[in-house]
């Protein structure tokens, strides 16, 4: 079979389509209303194009496919068990079956290799159109840039590509890296996403601490350098802070010190304390699955009619929140899954890889991308269900399982050397 496929075109035809998917998943997801479309057509084609192949490389993938498979499966079983036990509707279940993309798109790119440069070029491609679009809705009227759908969900896969820019950039790409950054910062002070800031904290003194410079003094330098850069900027321009919701932020505090939980940071707390309640009531099933909503209902001023608008926001605003008072221990056992599993792999396929070259240096690769994606998903996911909405549990998904394969091939590759 796989002679069949080199002789007749259709493997070159395949790798063709893997580098031109590795490409439009990152530069048009929010690029398009529906762009994570062109991605999934070349993600199924050229992996009809080469069957035997992709058989072959699940038995050669091993036990790092086996593990993110189960990862993937176990998140729906728990999903569906929660709403089968409870007896309640799955609701929005569609989302989490996504999660299948996972194990698929890792034996995708073991098999295939799409070049870890489209990846690269596909981020900054997604950042420049990121900040395109937050620039044109913000300066027509618009309060929030928000993309195609949801502000948050905009930042937050800006994030995602910010991390791509920096980590996957080949040697010499340093320079395009930070213009990345620079453009992913645009489009999420626009988007007034506060949430995404821990994250982009993380990147940055990842970015710079793991540098490749030779002078530790440099770095850290470098980086209260630009913190204090940064600081400096809020307080010079002109309502950079209101865009940055902070004045916002300290009104909802006061707030909440009065007894007053009906604002942005209010309602999240409130359903913090909400989700701990119910986690405490049901340890075992949760209130069901995608049904956090009636855990609010515990609450008086969300039994009226009308109920409070934040009575009404379908989820936790906190992955951990959500799981744990949606589905109980088996949720978090989950949710721990999803972010341990794919973690554990990449800084032991990094190890691997390094160990087998016997080299160090700067922070870049497959490997190290995937591991600082996983974290920053997970710094996201503090304030934001980041699971309850198709467009992040697709790219976490996709991106996971991509890095995935390639970190494999990358330390797979080194051991032959």
């Amino acid at each position: 079979m796989n002679g069949r496929d080199d002789t007749t075109g259709r493997w070159r035809w395949a790798q063709g389509c893997a580098a031109a998917a590795a490409w439009c998943l990152p530069a048009l997801t929010l690029t398009l209303p529906k762009g994570l479309l062109p991605f999934g057509l070349l993600l199924l084609f050229s992996t009809l194009l080469v069957p035997g192949r992709m058989v072959a490389g699940a038995r050669t993938a091993g036990w790092h496919l086996l593990l993110a498979a189960a990862a993937a499966l176990f998140a729906l079983a728990v999903a569906f068990a929660s709403s089968w036990i409870l007896g309640v509707d799955p609701g929005e279940g569609d989302s989490r079956d996504r999660l299948l993309v996972l194990p698929w798109v890792l034996l995708w790119a073991w098999v295939l290799r799409p070049p870890l440069a489209w990846l690269w070029r596909g981020a900054l491609a997604g950042l420049v159109a990121a900040a395109l679009i937050a620039l044109v809705q913000v300066l027509g009227g618009a309060e929030r840039a928000a993309g195609w759908g949801n502000a948050i969900v905009f930042a937050d896969v800006v994030l995602l590509l910010m991390v791509l820019a920096v980590f996957c950039r080949p040697p010499g790409g340093a320079r395009w890296a930070v213009a990345g950054v620079a453009l992913g910062i645009v489009a999420v002070v626009l988007s007034g996403t506060r949430g995404t800031w821990p994250g982009l904290l993380v990147l940055l003194a990842l970015a710079v601490l793991g540098s490749g410079w030779k002078s530790r003094g440099r770095r850290f330098a470098v980086l209260a350098a630009a913190v204090v850069g940064a600081a400096a900027l809020v307080v010079a321009v002109p309502g950079l802070t209101e865009r940055m919701r902070l004045a916002e932020l300290h009104q909802d505090i006061v707030r909440i010190d009065r007894g007053d939980h009906d604002s942005s940071a209010g309602a999240r707390l409130e359903r913090l304390e909400v989700a701990a309640s119910a986690f405490v009531a049901q340890p075992w099933t949760g209130v069901g699955f995608a049904h956090f909503d009636r855990a609010m209902q515990r609450l008086p001023e969300c039994r009226g009619i009308p109920a409070a608008e934040r009575c009404r926001l379908g989820h936790a605003h906190n992955d951990l929140a959500e799981w744990a008072a949606t589905m109980g221990i088996p949720g978090v056992l989950a949710l721990a899954g999803l972010y341990g599993v794919p973690l554990w792999l990449f800084l032991r396929l990094r190890r691997e890889a390094l160990a087998i070259a016997g080299r160090g240096g700067c922070l870049r690769g497959p490997a190290t991308a995937g591991a600082v994606l996983v974290v920053v998903f997970a710094l996201c996911g503090l304030t934001q269900s980041m699971f309850a909405h198709q467009t992040t549990t697709s790219v976490y998904a996709a991106l996971v399982g991509l890095l995935l394969g390639l970190a494999l091939h990358e330390a797979r590759t080194s051991a032959k050397r």
